[in-house]
This record gives structure tokens, sequence and C-alpha cells, in this order.
């Protein structure tokens, strides 16, 4: 036993200092994988809140009273500083100033003066139009104006430190009553 100890005793510290490496080892391993669950979940409420969100869109648009007239486009402004449209609905067609004009891709525009037959609409990327948009992601309010542009609206009104970025979809908020909440408008 006398002899056998000192052997014994350096097969003992072996074992303890490579459990130890070993536990280290894990326990780097483990924090990483916290940090990386924490990330996870940190998006998951992110998600959770856009879903939220998003559902209640859904009833808003669910809820809205204005039944759908589809219209066609007759004519298009050929004035480059003036982005209007004429569709073929009217009064006649319980067509009124100020609705909303909306197509597959969300909203275009909005009927500015109505005839029996026709109507006028203004396109959203008209510089004297604007509109009330919310960002989808994070539930910011903001006013959407025209640029004369066909592709491009300006967000004059937001902070510096405005929680937007590049890929967010802008959608109607429902203020003012003019555009139902929860259309696409860009992105």
């Amino acid at each position: 036993a006398i002899v056998d100890a000192p052997v014994a005793f350096w097969h003992w510290i072996n074992e303890t200092t490579e459990k130890r490496s070993e536990l280290l080892l894990e326990n780097n391993r483990l924090k990483t994988e916290r940090l990386l669950t924490q990330a996870r979940l940190q998006r998951y409420a992110a998600l959770e809140a856009e879903n939220a969100r998003l559902r209640a869109m859904l009833e808003a648009t669910g809820r809205m009273r204005d039944r759908v007239r589809v219209a066609e486009i007759m004519s298009v402004s050929p004035n480059p500083f003036r982005h209007s449209i004429v569709i073929d609905k009217g009064t006649r067609d319980d067509v009124y100033d100020g609705q909303a004009i909306v197509n597959a891709d969300g909203v275009v525009g909005q009927i500015m003066n109505t005839g029996l037959l026709s109507a006028q609409g203004l396109l959203i990327s008209d510089p004297d139009h604007a509109l009330p948009v919310e960002v989808n992601r994070s539930g910011l309010r903001t006013i959407a104006v025209g640029t004369g542009e066909y592709d491009r609206l300006d967000l004059p009104f937001l902070p510096n430190n405005a929680d937007i970025k590049e890929g967010d979809l802008l959608v109607t908020s429902g203020l003012g009553g003019a555009f139902p909440a929860g259309y696409p408008v860009a992105v």
C-alpha cells in the first residue's frame, strides 16, 4: 500500500485535473448555449408581439364597414407633377370623396373628386398626398408623404432614434378614419 501510494496519488491528480478541464469545457459550452438561447428568446418575444399586432389588424380589417367595389382605371394623368387616375365608378356606385383606393398589393391612393359615373383618385406617390402609417414590426406611427416618384415615399416626421429598419413593412394605422387599418403601404 505504501509503495502504491505515490502512483495512486499521481493517478488521482491526473483524473481530477482531467475532470476539472472537462468540467471547464462543458461549462463554457453551456454558457455559449445559454447566450444563444437568450438571443432566440428575444427573437421569439419580438415575433410574439408582431403576431399580436397582426391578429389585431386582422380583426380590424374584418370589422371594416365599407363594401368592396371593383373598378377599372380609365385614364392616368400625363402630368409628371400630379399623380392621379380616373376610375370607372362614381356616386352611382356609392363611391365617395376621401374613400381609399386599394389594390392587391395594398393602398394605392384616395378618391378626390367623385362624379356620377367616374371618380378621380390621387395616388399616394403624389407630393400633395400624405397618409398615417404604422411600422408593422415595432408599432411606431408616423406620416408617409408622397415624393413625386412612383416607387418611393418619404417619412419626414421620424425622430433620429426611431425603431425602423430597412425592410420594415408600413401599414395604414387607421388614424384619421380615411384609410382602414392594416393595409400594406410600403416596405
